[in-house]
């Protein structure tokens, strides 16, 4: 089972279901030396891997819900009037959800250069606050509220890449201010802040940011 609860959710506000990655306590990962980020590059296919382990033992789960009418002459279906298709790239060996990765036409793409930030960065913590309007958070209390608040935080990437912890939030007039702690890979501190700057949806203020040690890479060969 995987270190932390991912399950599936709907963005709230969007009604698109994505991988849930809240409300999880962080794990420490073992001490292992640094990838050479250099090489990583030179590798076939480098991004085609998880993010955490390099492992290439890979599955794709692709849910598809459409209404397309029919034909009355032919029986053959026509172009959907309502298509919703949604996919998550996972890792078999460390069951770990591949944000880096989705799915187009018929293989599995790399996002941007997301992959490359996760594939050859370093996990980060990061302490930090983020003060929204009120209008953002669907709701604060209640069995969704982490989700919520989560999301209006950080938005799609705060539930799909990022693993956050709310600790707690409070209201200030209009607005509300969520205190977290995310995990997100980065290969420096720099490249860190600037990510959780552009994903954060209100004011943000980082209290600490730290890097951690990496998970152990997967042998090949290794018994799963």
């Amino acid at each position: 089972m995987p270190s932390f609860l991912q399950t599936k959710r709907k963005n709230p506000g969007t009604g698109s279901s994505c991988p849930r990655r809240t409300e999880c306590a962080f794990e420490t990962a073992p001490n292992r030396s640094a990838r050479n980020n250099g090489s990583m590059s030179e590798l076939n296919g480098a991004w085609l891997r998880c993010y955490r382990c390099w492992s290439q033992n890979l599955e794709i789960q692709i849910h598809y819900d459409a209404i397309r009418r029919v034909d009355p002459e032919s029986g053959a279906l026509a172009d959907g009037v309502d298509e919703v298709q949604e996919s998550v790239v996972q890792c078999l060996d460390c069951m770990h959800d591949q944000p880096h990765l989705t799915f187009e036409g018929d293989r599995v793409v790399a996002i941007g250069d997301r992959w490359e930030r996760m594939v050859a960065g370093t996990p980060w913590v990061a302490s930090c606050t983020v003060t929204v309007d009120q209008d953002r958070v669907e709701s604060c209390s209640g069995p969704e509220a982490i989700e919520f608040l989560t999301y209006g935080a950080f938005g799609d990437a705060g539930v799909r890449e990022f693993f956050t912890h709310v600790r707690f939030h409070k209201h200030d007039d209009e607005q509300i201010v969520i205190h977290l702690l995310v995990e997100l890979y980065a290969r420096s501190a720099q490249e860190a802040t600037e990510v959780l700057e552009e994903a954060a949806q209100g004011q943000l203020e980082i209290t600490s940011l730290a890097e951690e040690s990496r998970p152990p890479a997967h042998a090949s060969g290794e018994a799963h």
